[in-house]
């Protein structure tokens, strides 16, 4: 398991070491010889390296590399921002002692070359927030121009370490080495589309001081599903499994319910059974045998199949009538776990209540309606509004999206870093809220099975994706095919 840090976590980390008696100066010292280390692995034959640098720490650890460089007998260039004059403290120190041994340093101008393998970012790192401005922007879309790999020091520079979001220019790194924890915005919003591939450095920091400060999140991991996963006994029978009942499919959307009740049978739900408008039976009963489709024109019709559930799946395809408030407002009168996704979302924002017994699957735009904001600014901190969201509503709170995020009572979130834009299709949604379920229906939490249904889900895309040759056209039911070997793990 991965753990993650926001910035105030990382800023206390640091404080520990320093009171531990490793100054700050030693600090940047090791984070410029992580650099360098990264540097000759991922780029052996670079010849020449160019550093931008700004005036912060960051830059401290970009001076420290360039010195590092400059040692090793290869050609590197400074282009910094700033004058030596605007330097102070440490990073006053390691650009004097970059400039004692004859690094070359230039006050970057447009029209400076690029003429290097690589560019170094060492322009902000954690310190920059709110509306990125001059200089740094017009610098910031030069380098984005050239055709350099870009490696960048602890944040690609205009990346809100903590959200994911970004406001104006922002670097698009192809290695990312973070000092001290990985930082929460790197899996989220932006944030997996900017950091390229993403390298830690704990700067040999005791692992002592980890226990003194809690991570705000994890990555959600492989390790997770196999140990609430086991391989089942042989006496096994589908009463053991659970009884999922997915609820919608209002006219024109029956395919809704039947790839959410066969997403909670390829998660191993021992019964599934659909309730949906008499007119869409045919269809989901000829197409998937295995399901149990019943006829619903009233909302009292459920009360019989509510008595066999174990677990009940609602939204997928219910539309926002008379029938679909009715069924809704049956199912949230029965004591059983369920799920809410996609209409009972947008039914619930119009009658929001609190719920500790169910699991909330939105994605930006449900979550807006549900939290009465726009999905822009939701979207530009998706971690408080996951947050605000599980507050408001109670139980699990599934926010989709890249960089899925899974909140329930507890103070961590859960993040999703599998996953690829080819889930950006109709369907997907509702395949989702049926594996989720189907692990309900086995016996998992309701945290565990939201984290694991996402990370299956996710996993199986990435699978379907690697498998058919890329990811625009793929389909919500093509996930199925590589659920098996997902939901058996060896």
């Amino acid at each position: 398991m991965s753990l993650l840090y926001d910035n105030r976590r990382i800023r206390e980390l640091e404080g520990l070491a320093i009171d531990a008696g490793i100054d700050e100066y030693q600090l940047m010292q090791r984070a410029g010889l992580a650099a360098f280390n990264v540097l000759q692995q991922r780029w052996p034959h670079a010849e020449k390296v160019i550093i931008c640098a700004g005036k912060g720490k960051n830059a401290g650890d970009g001076y420290i590399l360039a010195r590092l460089v400059h040692e090793s007998g290869h050609r590197v260039s400074i282009y910094s921002l700033f004058d030596e004059s605007d330097l102070i403290g440490t990073v006053l120190q390691a650009a004097e002692e970059a400039k004692s041994i004859g690094v070359d340093i230039r006050r970057y101008e447009p029209g400076l070359p690029f003429d290097s393998d690589v560019i170094v970012d060492a322009l902000l790192g954690t310190g920059f927030s709110g509306e990125m401005r001059e200089p740094y922007a017009s610098f910031i879309n030069t380098i984005n121009e050239q055709n350099n790999d870009v490696f960048s020091l602890d944040v690609p520079s205009g990346l809100n370490p903590d959200t994911g979001s970004i406001h104006g220019a922002v670097i698009d790194a192809d290695v990312t080495l973070t000092f001290i924890g990985l930082k929460q915005g790197f899996y989220t919003s932006k944030g997996p589309g900017r950091c390229g591939e993403i390298i830690v450095s704990q700067l040999d920091l005791s692992q002592d001081l980890y226990q003194k400060v809690n991570a705000t999140a994890e990555i959600i991991s492989w390790d997770q599903v196999r140990q609430v996963l086991p391989k089942r006994p042989r006496d096994s029978h589908k009463g053991l499994y659970g009884h999922v009942l997915v609820i919608g499919g209002d006219y024109g959307m029956g395919g809704a319910v039947r790839m959410a009740a066969e997403g909670a049978l390829r998660a191993g739900a021992g019964l599934v059974t659909v309730a949906t408008r008499p007119e869409h039976v045919p269809v989901v009963s000829s197409s998937r045998p295995e399901i149990m489709c019943h006829q619903v024109a009233e909302a009292d019709e459920l009360e019989p199949l509510l008595e066999r559930a174990t677990v009940v799946v609602i939204g997928p395809g219910l539309g926002r009538s008379p029938w679909a408030e009715g069924l809704l407002f049956k199912t949230l009168a029965s004591p059983l776990p369920k799920l809410l996704d996609a209409d009972a979302l947008n039914l619930l924002s119009e009658h929001p209540r609190y719920n500790s017994n169910w699991i909330l699957t939105p994605h930006p735009g449900e979550a807006a309606r549900l939290l009465d904001t726009s999905c822009q600014d939701l979207q530009l901190d998706r971690f408080s509004a996951v947050q605000e969201l599980q507050k408001k509503y109670g139980g699990v709170v599934v926010l989709k999206g890249a960089g899925t995020l899974v909140k329930g009572s507890n103070d961590i979130v859960g993040i999703c870093h599998a996953g690829n834009p080819g889930m950006a299709s109709g369907g997907m949604g509702d395949v989702l809220s049926g594996i989720i379920g189907g692990f309900v229906a086995q016996g998992l939490d309701l945290f565990t099975a939201a984290e694991i249904g996402v990370y299956i889900h996710a996993r199986a895309s990435d699978l379907a994706v690697e498998a058919g040759g890329g990811e625009r056209g793929l389909l919500a039911t093509d996930v199925f095919t590589y659920m098996r070997q997902l939901v058996n793990p060896s």
